[in-house]
C-alpha cells in the first residue's frame, strides 16, 4: 500500500502516537528569519529542565583555528574515559550554540562513556560556508594535537552530530581523508543533511512534514552555502553527498527519520559507503520526524538516544 504524502493539509500515516502528541511544543518550520529562529530555539532550550551531569567533569576551552577566529568548545568527561567524540549540534546551520546543545552532549557523554568535545562553530548566514567547517577541523585537530592532555587515546576519536551537525561531521571525515589526517575513527550520523539539490523521493515529496518542510531545507542551505552561480559549483566538503569517492571514510553509523526531508539522501550515502567498501549500520526510525529526539516524552525518543549512546560505545571500546 502506499504511503500518503505528507503535505500540510493531511496526517502523516505511521507517525508515532507519541510524537503526535507532543507536536505543538515544536516550533515552526522557518529559517527566514536567522535571528528570530534562535532566539526561539534559545528560549526552548531554556524552558527545558537541566539535564543530570553527575558523574561528569566539564569545562571550556578556546581552540584557536587562526589569529583571528576563536573556536570555543565544551568538554564533558565520564570517569575513566579513554574515546572522544568530537560532537556538532544540529541547527540548520543557522541556530544553536553551546548551551542549547548542552542536553544532548551530556546524554551522548553519559550513554557512551566517552568524552564528548561539543564544538561551538560558526553561524550561517552571517559565516557561510567554510566557516562552520573550518571550525570543526580546527576543533579535530586540535583534540588529535592535545589527546595526552585531554587523557584520551588520540586512535579513539570519533565525529558526528545531528541534522547540519552530522552534515560537517561528514565533511570533515572527507576533508581529513584527503589531507591525511587528524585520523578518525568513527562517523556517528543522526539524521545528516547531505545534499543541497533536494532530488530525493522524501525532499520532493516530503513538503509539510514536522519541524523539517522542504522550504526550511532549502532555506538552510542557502544561509549556508552563501551566494553563488552556475560557474561556482557547489564543493563536496560542503553537500557530502556530491563527493564521488567515498573509499577510505571511517565506519559509520547513519541514522534516518522516517517523515523527513533528508531521509533519502542519507540512506542513498550509507548504500554508496557501503559499496566504497566502508562498513555502515544504517537505522531508519520508522514513526519519527527530524529532530523529533527532542520529544523526550516518547518512548522512541529514548530508543533512539540510548542506541547512539550504545552504537559510540562499541565503536571506541
Amino acid at each position: 500500500m502506499n504511503q500518503p504524502i505528507a503535505t500540510a493539509s493531511t496526517r502523516l500515516f505511521g507517525l508515532d502516537p507519541e510524537l503526535e502528541a507532543a507536536l505543538p511544543a515544536f516550533p515552526r518550520a522557518d529559517l527566514s528569519d536567522p535571528v528570530a529562529a534562535r532566539e526561539g530555539l534559545a528560549r526552548l532550550a531554556a524552558a527545558a529542565p537541566a539535564p543530570d551531569t553527575t558523574g561528569l567533569e566539564i569545562e571550556e576551552r578556546t581552540v584557536a583555528a587562526d589569529a583571528q577566529v576563536p573556536v570555543r568548545v565544551r568538554i564533558y568527561r565520564p570517569h575513566g574515559a579513554r574515546g572522544a567524540i568530537l560532537w556538532l549540534r544540529g541547527g540548520g546551520f543557522v541556530m544553536g550554540d553551546l548551551d542549547t546543545e548542552h542536553p544532548w552532549a551530556v546524554r551522548i557523554a553519559q550513554g557512551s562513556g566517552a568524552v564528548v568535545i561539543s564544538v561551538g562553530y560558526r553561524r550561517a548566514p552571517e559565516h557561510p560556508y567554510p566557516a562552520a567547517l573550518d571550525d570543526t577541523c580546527a576543533a579535530l585537530a586540535w583534540a588529535a594535537g592535545h589527546a595526552a592532555e585531554l587523557g584520551i587515546d588520540p586512535a579513539r576519536i570519533a565525529i558526528g552530530g545531528h541534522g547540519a551537525g552530522a552534515t560537517l561531521a561528514a565533511a570533515a571525515a572527507l576533508r581529513a581523508r584527503d589531507r591525511q589526517g587528524p585520523r578518525i575513527r568513527f562517523q556517528l550520523l543522526n539524521q545528516p543533511a547531505l545534499d543541497d539539490r533536494q532530488q530525493t523521493w522524501s525532499a520532493r515529496h516530503f513538503t509539510a512534514t514536522p519541524f523539517m518542510t522542504r522550504e526550511k531545507a532549502a532555506a538552510s542551505w542557502r544561509h549556508y552555502l552563501g551566494p553563488r552561480t552556475d560557474a561556482d559549483p557547489v564543493p563536496p566538503y560542503a553537500a557530502p553527498a556530491r563527493a564521488t569517492d567515498l573509499r577510505d571514510l571511517p565506519a559509520a553509523h547513519i541514522a534516518t527519520a522516517q517523515f523527513d526531508p533528508n531521509r533519502d539522501e542519507a540512506i542513498e550515502y550509507a548504500v554508496r559507503l557501503l559499496r566504497a567498501g566502508v562498513p555502515v549500520d544504517l537505522h531508519q526510525w520508522a514513526g519519527t520526524f527530524h529532530g523529533s529526539q527532542a520529544a523526550v516524552s516518547a518512548a522512541v525518543s529514548w530508543r533512539q538516544i540510548d542506541e547512539l549512546g550504545a552504537v559510540l560505545r562499541r565503536a571506541l571500546a
